[in-house]
């Protein structure tokens, strides 16, 4: 027999589950007109749910189905932020940036989400982390390229920003869809400002660059606010973490240390790290820590008014974008 099944990370998402009382709720089920009855048992997301008994892939009847985690926060524990202070971000299409919080629920901060990030049942904790998310990151590498025709591949974006020293004055704003974390705000739409007859392609990659560390930072000093303790270290991933050069002014915008691990799939590495847990195949948070792979580190290198002036003037160019639908 099948199992209709979640864990509280997905849960946690729908607006019908009650992230205190750990269930979900009759108030918000009743108000949205949804059945209780009618949505999945919420078990831990590390724990046996099953056995794989479909006959399409032989090969996998039997198997445990042991791990269950939404993207982001799978991306956490792949990434093995285990404990409050640490902050993973992923670079896709969009940038999505998680600070683990730990077992208590954190107060609502100001622009994030507060979500679970896990339950590891009877192998650990229930832990919630902060969420804020920027709708576009490497849709705008993907816009340079397929629009614009700017670079012929993504991974060409880096090597031609870094033919000049800095943006040259442009300013973009990435605001395609919107605005996210901490905005919220579906009335914004993008921009480029600042130019000059001199702009060049160099110094619009450049700004494309810029808008992503700044997008993340805007997120990061939320989270710092709202954690009212230090920040301690970013690990970053997903495709655009690729380039050093964004991460590089990841460390300076953020004011924190930035790491890259040694596979940037951390979702799937989480999916499959916390399977392992439940099944015994790493025994502790700690042993699932010293197996993270180290590829490489960006350390803060920028003074902080240099840093804040290029931010004071994003963050200008991108209060003009706000209102424009």
């Amino acid at each position: 027999s099948g199992a209709f099944v979640t864990d509280p990370s997905n849960a946690s998402r729908t607006l019908l589950y009650d992230i205190d009382e750990r269930g979900w709720s009759d108030e918000l089920c009743s108000l949205f007109g949804v059945p209780v009855a009618h949505l999945a048992e919420v078990l831990p997301s590390c724990g046996r749910v099953g056995l794989v008994d479909h006959d399409s892939i032989p090969s996998l009847r039997g198997v445990p189905v042991s791990g269950i985690l939404g993207d982001q926060q799978a991306a956490l524990f792949g990434q093995c932020c285990f404990w409050p202070g640490m902050i993973k971000a992923t670079y896709g299409t969009g940038a999505f940036v998680l600070s683990m919080m730990g077992p208590q629920r954190p107060p609502v901060a100001e622009g994030l989400l507060t979500t679970v990030a896990w339950d590891l049942g009877a192998h650990g904790d229930f832990a919630y982390a902060l969420e804020g998310s920027a709708f576009i990151a490497g849709a705008a590498v993907q816009w340079l390229r397929d629009e614009l025709g700017i670079i012929p591949e993504a991974a060409a974006l880096e090597p031609l920003a870094r033919q000049v020293p800095d943006s040259g004055g442009l300013t973009f704003i990435p605001a395609f869809v919107g605005l996210g974390s901490p905005w919220w705000d579906e009335t914004a739409r993008g921009a480029l400002g600042g130019i000059t007859r001199g702009s060049t392609r160099a110094h619009l990659a450049n700004a494309v660059v810029d808008s992503l560390a700044f997008e993340v930072r805007a997120i990061t000093d939320a989270m710092g606010v709202a954690a009212g303790r230090p920040l301690t270290e970013l690990r970053a991933d997903g495709g655009a973490a690729a380039m050093d050069l964004l991460l590089e002014r990841q460390a300076n915008q953020s004011r924190i240390p930035v790491a890259r691990p040694t596979t940037l799939e951390s979702t799937a590495t989480g999916a499959a790290m916390i399977a392992g847990l439940a099944e015994g195949v790493f025994g502790s948070l700690d042993e699932l820590s010293g197996r993270w792979g180290l590829d490489a580190s960006f350390a803060v290198t920028q003074d902080p008014e240099t840093a804040d002036a290029a931010y004071g003037g994003w963050l200008a160019m991108l209060e003009r974008t706000r209102g424009w639908t």
